[in-house]
């Protein structure tokens, strides 16, 4: 039974290593979800080349579809060693040159991208799919650039394959080669419509449609994420905010609500006695409070035999000179606030 015991141990602090290991080499889900897509992707590509061998219209497309993924695997390589916690432990040990070589134009190397696949898989496998979840809907909004970023690069790539396909043979089309099927679709994704390739055909149009449906939709996210990110309020300031309300006291609202209407200038030094004030107050009854706790610790020290002489310096044992002390300190307080609001009256231009 102890042997049970120590090896269910001995199994939690092993998945519980592995999953802080792929934290710290995790950079963010969606971004790793979005790497391993582009990966599987990148490899179709790689047997379509010999599936469709002879249509060079068709392979110039996934040309440049794969000239586009060497260049995101390549930033992808440089984001990673420059924020891995060793960058060569991450270089020969996290297989930091397959990704490297795989990131190359070249076609030989492009079979290395299934190291990056198999990674991602590895590291989505440990923190396993509960936590990927929970991750990707706590953080709405990389989850939806990353989904609108791949959905981008799946319509730039099988739209223009597939209006190719449809307005290639037909009469009187302008969409005859690989460069104005894509120079169409990446035109049609945008919104931007130049109307300089067009589709006659009826199957042509429905794609042309289907192409802008799905634009809109990329674009009009990807700009109100664009906004969000410059123009909406940082942290930093938004908890500041909700600090500030949660401080803020119910008495000073109502006052400032019921002074609204009055100029700034008038309203600023009130406001500013009346907190001067409340502070003086605070202070005062925070030393009336402390000088009795002091005394009744002497008291409880000293036992019954301690004579109330022993704190009368910090509070007087007659209730009557307590409550003559905490008036003098309330008149403290207010000609305090009439001083302050003298002041301000003739500082005031």
């Amino acid at each position: 039974m102890a042997r049970s015991l120590s090896e269910i141990r001995e199994r939690s602090r092993e998945r519980a290593r592995l999953r802080a290991a792929a934290r710290s080499e995790l950079k963010n889900t969606a971004y790793e979800i979005f790497i391993g897509a582009l990966s599987i992707l990148s490899i179709v590509n790689l047997v379509l080349v010999y599936v469709i061998a002879g249509d060079n219209a068709v392979e110039l497309v996934l040309s440049v579809m794969n000239a586009l993924f060497s260049a995101i695997f390549l930033g992808d390589f440089i984001y990673r060693i420059s924020t891995a916690p060793s960058a060569g432990r991450y270089f020969f040990r996290g297989f930091g040159w397959a990704d490297l070589l795989a990131s190359l134009p070249f076609p030989q190397f492009k079979i290395l991208r299934l190291f990056r696949l198999l990674r991602v898989f590895r590291l989505l496998r440990d923190l396993g799919p509960r936590t990927v979840w929970a991750t990707l809907i706590h953080d709405r909004a990389n989850s939806a650039l990353m989904t609108l970023l791949l959905m981008g690069v799946l319509v730039l790539q099988f739209g223009s394959i597939t209006i190719l396909a449809v307005e290639e043979h037909a009469d009187g089309a302008n969409i005859t080669t690989a460069s104005d099927a894509l120079w169409y679709t990446l035109v049609t994704i945008s919104t931007v419509g130049y109307g300089d390739q067009y589709p006659v055909t009826n199957a042509g149009r429905l794609i042309g449609a289907l192409i802008i449906v799905v634009g809109v939709g990329i674009f009009g996210t990807f700009t109100g994420y664009l906004a969000n990110l410059f123009l909406g309020p940082g942290r930093g300031g938004a908890e500041a905010a909700e600090t500030d309300a949660a401080l803020a006291d119910p008495g000073d609202e109502q006052s400032d609500a019921a002074t609204a209407g009055a100029p700034a200038a008038e309203t600023a030094q009130p406001s500013i006695a009346r907190h001067a004030a409340k502070g003086v107050a605070a202070g005062a009854a925070a030393g009336a409070v402390n000088a009795g706790v002091s005394a009744a610790a002497a008291t409880v020290e000293g036992g019954a035999d301690v004579p109330p002489v022993a704190a009368a310096d910090e509070m007087p044992a007659d209730p009557g000179e307590t409550a003559e002390r905490l008036r003098a300190l309330l008149a403290q307080s207010e000609e305090a606030m009439a001083e302050m609001r003298r002041l301000l009256a003739g500082a005031t231009p």
